[in-house]
């Protein structure tokens, strides 16, 4: 279910605090529900999401095609060097995690958190997490993007997971991207994520541990 960009920025989230330069393009709440402490199950889960083959339960072929196409444009236009560090479109740093307070950005466990998140995030580059967030960004020549999950308690006192995807484009390339992608995004993308991402939730009793 498409949310509302208030009701995923009204919340206490360490991404508001980092990013508040960074625009709320899109938020979601995800089908996946548990208990307070399964947030890091729900990370696991995630793994299992592979929206560029498509090969995953509930993958969209039209979906993955559109990421096979993303790729192929970032090739011949260069937008997606890996060698290459952008900095933050109108700032200084490279990565967000220049930003963040000394408790997240040194904790012991870092190390282990950041290999967990570079798994969930594919492409993504880890940020920081914490018992109900984590983040990961990307920086390529159209935008500096985030990723943001996070992990809501409800009404009737389970937790659901909801996302939310921050931008800053690079000047009007970016814009351009951004508003010629969004039809797709909105009736093809995400509703093939979130087909992806509840059966991977529903299915995680069935697999081996």
């Amino acid at each position: 279910m498409r949310l509302p960009g208030s009701a995923h920025a009204v919340r206490p989230w360490v991404i508001n605090r980092i990013a508040p330069d960074f625009r709320l393009l899109d938020a979601w709440a995800l089908p996946a529900e548990g208990g307070p402490d399964d947030f890091g199950a729900f990370l696991d889960t995630m793994t299992a999401i592979d929206p560029v083959t498509g090969g995953t339960p509930g993958g969209s072929t039209v979906s993955s095609a559109l990421f096979r196409i993303r790729l192929r444009l970032g090739q011949w236009f260069g937008w997606d060097d890996p060698g290459r560090k952008l900095p933050i479109p109108g700032c200084q740093e490279t990565t967000l995690r220049d930003r963040l307070p000394d408790d997240l950005r040194d904790s012991e466990d870092m190390l282990a958190i950041n290999a967990h998140m570079r798994r969930v995030a594919g492409g993504f580059a880890p940020v920081y997490r914490t018992a109900d967030e984590a983040a990961a960004e990307i920086s390529n020549g159209t935008v500096h993007g985030v990723l943001h999950l996070g992990w809501v308690e409800q009404a009737n006192g389970r937790y659901r997971a909801q996302m939310g995807v921050y931008v800053k484009p690079r000047g009007w390339t970016g814009e351009a991207y951004l508003k010629l992608i969004a039809p797709f995004r909105h009736l093809i993308v995400y509703p093939a994520l979130m087909r992806q991402i509840g059966r991977a939730w529903d299915g995680r009793v069935s697999r081996p541990a």
